[in-house]
């Protein structure tokens, strides 16, 4: 499992005073970025090699609201992988309570946008399927 933390800032906030919904997913994408350099992926040597991530999917559940000045534990995990896709799941924690959740479907896409495998390396890394 990859760990990241995050810090909300007011900038991250509504009127209302609560994480904007959408920031969410600035900060799960943070979090896969970071995964993905830690496992070895040098995605600028990808793109030079014409192969890029795509998100294909995502399926996000809201459960309870971040506030300004909280500090956040993004927690990612492969739940399944094929040649050509993998879905991560992804937990956003504020220490034991869990606030949102996120299935996201990955893609490689080569040469004008068409479907690639994944590099070898990815597809060799540890699956956790979900409980």
């Amino acid at each position: 499992m990859h760990r990241f933390e995050v810090r909300v800032y007011y900038e991250d906030t509504d009127m209302a005073g609560i994480v904007y919904y959408a920031n969410y997913l600035r900060f799960i994408e943070r979090a896969r970025s970071d995964w993905v350099r830690e496992a070895g992926i040098d995605q600028l040597a990808m793109k030079v090699q014409g192969l890029v991530f795509a998100v294909r999917r995502v399926e996000a559940d809201y459960l309870l609201p971040a506030v300004f000045d909280d500090q956040l534990e993004v927690q990612t995990t492969i739940s399944q992988m094929t040649p050509a896709r993998m879905i991560m799941a992804q937990k956003v924690w504020r220490g034991d309570a869990l606030l949102f959740q996120a299935d996201v479907t990955i893609v490689c896409i080569g040469a004008g946008g068409k479907p690639a495998r994944l590099p070898a390396e990815l597809r060799l890394l540890p699956v956790t399927p979900p409980t």
